[in-house]
């Protein structure tokens, strides 16, 4: 357990924004999911949109790293195009 009132403070802060940032996770793997569960071409390609631009704001943001959104995003769009 922390012993000093900063150290407290810190632990509280790192448990705030991690819910938060886990809860951000969670809502752009469903968006991967959408994408990868989508069989029509029209459909798919509405779902990746919102699946790049929510990559990109997570990855401007520090949830995930850049050259994963950008790995992830090239891998659903090489998908949509093989529908």
């Amino acid at each position: 357990m922390p012993q000093n009132k900063s150290a407290i403070k810190r632990t509280r802060q790192n448990k705030a924004r991690n819910e938060h940032n886990s809860a951000r996770r969670s809502k752009m793997r469903t968006l991967i999911k959408k994408v990868l569960v989508s069989t029509d071409k029209a459909e798919a390609e509405v779902a990746l949109k919102e699946a790049t631009q929510y990559l990109d704001r997570m990855s401007l943001k520090g949830i995930v790293h850049k050259n994963n959104a950008a790995r992830k995003k090239a891998r659903l769009t090489k998908y949509v195009n093989n529908l």
